[in-house]
């Protein structure tokens, strides 16, 4: 099981009450489940909607248990920005 950190960013920040929180997860889908448990809610229902990079690579499209999670890495959690 890898350890890092998930980042927040605006609305999911706000959502968490919280910028960032260790996680222990071996997949990105596992450390957003693991999210949801802890902040259920408003960011529970927030995730759905967000995009996410991973050690700085966008995850674009790919299912989030395929995408492995480095122990020490980061996961940035963006919602979806408005604004021009």
């Amino acid at each position: 099981m890898a350890s890092g950190t998930m980042r927040y960013w605006a609305a999911a920040k706000a959502a968490a009450g919280l910028a960032e929180e260790p996680y222990a997860a071996e997949s990105l889908a596992e450390a957003l489940e693991a999210a949801r448990v802890k902040h259920p809610g408003e960011l529970a229902r927030l995730l759905r909607g967000c995009s996410f990079l991973v050690d700085g690579d966008p995850v674009g499209s790919r299912e989030h248990e395929t995408v492995r999670l480095a122990e020490g890495g980061t996961v940035e959690v963006l919602p979806p920005f408005a604004g021009g």
